[in-house]
Formats: structure tokens, sequence, C-alpha cells
């Protein structure tokens, strides 16, 4: 236990009056974690996700004649948003949780209860949490019983979670703030109410922040992480003796991929709206009025921002100038943005000139080779956040059933779904017959799904047929002619 949380603990305790009161340390907190950087960058994440992003809080704006820059009217105004970030995101997702995980024990009967846990239903919050930690840095599991007595998990926002870590690198958690917000009717009208919540050891406080925190009598102001029900049907609290969440990071350092590629991102938005922009305004190009004078220098730059007239004296007449539009640095500067984000995003730019029509197995592995790097990193950390998964249904097994199956070598196995050139692979596979097991050709064979499922069908079809290429009526399938 860290020092601060002995102190948080002695609080609770005794109640120590010379010390701030466990409500005002859990408040302060709040105001901390709500005003940070790493808060404020994890709401702009899932506004990027949805392809809400910086461009379109911004307004083309023009200098008046007093020197503020002020919204130009008249002038176009286009914010096109590029999805580079939900692309990488999903990417990432895709490649390493789109297929089902495999766990592995030695312990069959092991095996069978923790495949009950490790389906279709885990996949899916898998791909939900691998989505959030990419997004976020981290990203949290809750562990829980439902409505009907079955040990549950699910997604927690991260923007709603305060850690206290016990150790410097964050492994292990102390306690869990969590914040969130509840609709309420009071009468007809609807309000949000928001609702704390203290997770520790030693169970949950629960609270209603209203300006300050209060206890939140409706709830249950205090209780244990669960009750138990006993063979007599009496109610018994229970506490884990972990809390109950798991952090899920995306790297080590807990930085979200839009840190990584905020500004590269921004700046294409940036640049390929002020592109459009210029053809816009193409037209509408700058009337030089000559032998017309009277103006002043505010007056002048007025003119040719907002109306696009200058005013000389001189010979009559009026002439344009046109606009010129840069092409080639244009096109320049935004394929060196494209591949700076998939670079640093460490994706895959499906739009490569690298890919070809058909690349070879080696070429799918060099362009591959970046968005492979960060797998390894996520998968390390799924990793650990899995064996701290599984202590909770090691100790729910061990309750239901009174075995105890934690000293069991378990490993999960993450299938990434790697593209490959299908002909190379199978002459590979052809070439490899009678050097290495089949069951390793099967399961290298792009056509196959579930080995053992193949396997079996395989043997079965043996058995039927022992030898399928035997020709009809031949002495090996019809016996030896007289």
């Amino acid at each position: 236990m860290s020092p601060a949380m002995r102190e948080i603990v002695k609080i609770i305790q005794d109640g120590a009056a010379s010390a701030m009161t466990l409500e005002q340390i859990i408040q302060n907190e709040i105001s901390r974690w709500q005003s940070s950087e790493e808060y404020r960058l994890m709401t702009e994440s899932d506004q990027y996700y949805r392809n809400k992003t910086a461009i379109l809080k911004r307004e083309r704006t023009v200098i008046d004649k007093t020197g503020r820059r002020v919204r130009a009217t008249n002038l176009a105004d286009i914010r096109l948003v590029n999805g580079f970030y939900r692309k990488l995101v999903d990417q990432k997702v895709g490649y390493l949780l789109a297929k089902r995980m495999s766990v592995q024990t030695d312990n069959k009967q092991y095996l069978e209860l923790l495949s009950g846990y490790f389906g279709q239903a885990m996949q899916q919050l898998m791909q939900s949490v691998g989505r959030e930690a990419i997004k976020k840095g981290i990203a949290w599991l809750h562990v829980y019983y439902d409505d009907e007595g079955r040990l549950s998990f699910k997604r927690m926002r991260s923007q709603e979670i305060i850690p206290f870590w016990r150790d410097e690198a964050h492994t292990e958690l102390d306690a869990v703030i969590r914040v969130y917000k509840v609709e309420a009717y009071e009468g007809v009208n609807r309000s949000d109410v928001t609702k704390v919540e203290w997770w520790d050891q030693n169970g949950i406080r629960r609270y209603v922040l209203d300006g300050r925190l209060i206890p939140d009598v409706d709830a249950g102001e205090e209780s244990s992480h669960l009750l138990l029900v006993e063979n007599d049907g009496t109610e018994k609290p229970f506490n884990w003796k972990r809390v109950p969440f798991i952090p899920v990071k995306y790297n080590e350092e807990e930085q979200s991929l839009l840190d990584l590629i905020k500004t590269l991102v921004d700046d294409y938005d940036a640049r390929k709206s002020d592109n459009a922009n210029n053809l816009e305004d193409l037209p509408n190009s700058i009337y030089v009025v000559k032998d017309y004078g009277g103006t002043t220098a505010e007056e002048f730059r007025e003119n040719i921002n907002r109306y696009r007239v200058v005013f000389t004296e001189g010979e009559g007449g009026v002439t344009t100038v046109s606009l010129e539009i840069n092409t080639e640095a244009y096109t320049a500067h935004q394929a060196q943005n494209r591949k700076d984000i998939y670079e640093f995003g460490r994706g895959v730019d499906t739009q490569s000139e690298r890919i070809g029509s058909s690349p070879s197995g080696i070429a799918l592995k060099f362009l591959y080779a970046d968005l492979d790097m960060d797998a390894n990193t996520i998968e390390t950390e799924f990793q650990v956040s899995l064996e701290k998964l599984r202590w909770f249904i090691d100790v729910h097994i061990a309750n239901a059933t009174g075995t105890d199956y934690s000293a069991e070598k378990v490993d999960f196995i993450f299938n990434r779904d790697i593209p490959i050139n299908e002909t190379d692979t199978i002459n590979n596979i052809k070439s490899s017959s009678g050097i290495i097991s089949n069951e390793t050709l099967v399961a290298n064979h792009p056509f196959v799904t579930d080995v053992q499922a193949e396997l079996e069908r395989l043997k079965k079809e043996r058995e039927a047929d022992p030898d399928p290429y035997a020709t009809p009526g031949s002495a090996d399938s019809e016996g030896d002619e007289e």
C-alpha cells in the first residue's frame, strides 16, 4: 500500500480531524483530473474518432481596417475532415483483435471452464476495450456480478476513472474514483446527476456531487463489492482482495494515438481546406481599378482582404490579378503529411504504391512491419491485463467449485488478421509436406478457420476412404485378378 493510501485509510478508520477528509480528497482529485491535459485529450480523442476534428471549429478570417481579425463572410470557408485517426484506430483493432483469441492450458477441465468466459462476447469486449485503450492511452475493465449472479465484465469510459496507483510503474491499484452522470427527473424536468464512487479493498462509498459531495442515501452510502448468497438463502457481504478494476494500456506510457499524430492530422485538414477555399475563390480575382485614389492604408487592406478590389491612381481602367495556386508544392506537402501520419501512427496506408496488385509475402511483411511492431506492444499490455482478469475468474471458480486453478499455466494467444499472398502460402505448404507436422500445415493454410475441426474432418475422410486416389477397378481397389 502506498504512503498516500495509508493516510487515506487512516482517515477512513479513525476520522482524523487534523487531515483532509476523504470527501475533500475525492473532490480535489476530481477537480484536478477534469481540468488536466490528459482528460482533455481523452475527450478530444472521442471527437476525432467521430471525425469531429479541429478544422470544424476554424473560421476563415480577414484583417479589417482597424487591424483586427474578423470572420470573412463573403469568402469560401470550406472545412474538410479526413478520417485518418478513425482508420488507424480501427486498423490496429482489426489487425490484432478481429479474430477470436485462443486460450490454452494442459488442464482440460480448467480449459472448459475458461472457455465459458472467453467466447464471442469476450471477443467483442476485447475489441471495445482495445479501441478505447488506443484512443485514450488506457482503458478500464470492471469486474462485477450481473442480476442473475453471473461473473461479468464491462468496459468503463476512461474519463470516468481516476486511479490511485500503488507503484510508480502503474501496475497495481490501491483505489479508484469513478465519476459518471445519470439522467434523473424532477417532476417533468430531466436533469443530469453526477454520481461519485470510491472503490478500495474495503468496499464502496457512494456520493452525489452537487457543488460538494453528499452521501448517496438512495443507492446506499457504503457497501461491500458484492453480496454472496449462501445455501440457506442468506446474503453475505464479500470484498475482492483486489480493486475490481483492470487497467488495459495502449503502451507503457499510457500515451494515446491522438497525442502522437494530432498535429499532423490537423495540418492535413487545414492545408486541404485552404486549397479548396482557393479553388472556390479562384473566379473572384482581385480587381485593380486605375486612376482612382483616395483610400487610406486601412481601407486598402480591408478592400483587398474583404472585397478583393484595389484602387490606384494613374491611367484609368480595370484589370484583374488572378490567384496563383502552387499545385506542385501543395501536392508534395500533403503527400509528406500523409506519409508521416502513417509513419508515426504506425499504420498501413492502403493507397500506397508499394502495395501493388499482388504483393509477395515478403513485401507484405515489410509493409506491415510498423503495424506489427505496434501490435506487439499492445499485445504485451493485454497479456498483463488478461492475467489480472484471470485472477478474478480463478477466485470465482474456487468459490463456486472449491477447486483452485490459480497455479495452472495459461497461454492467451492472439490470432492476428495478417494479409497474405495465398498462392505463395499454399505452394509453401505443399513443399513442406513430410517435413513438418500435418497440424502445422493445416494451421497455416489460408482456407482453414478452425484447425481442430479441419483435422477431424480429414481424419473422418481418410477412415471412409483410405486411398482416395486409387483408380476404380485397379488391383488396389478391386483385388488381384485371376
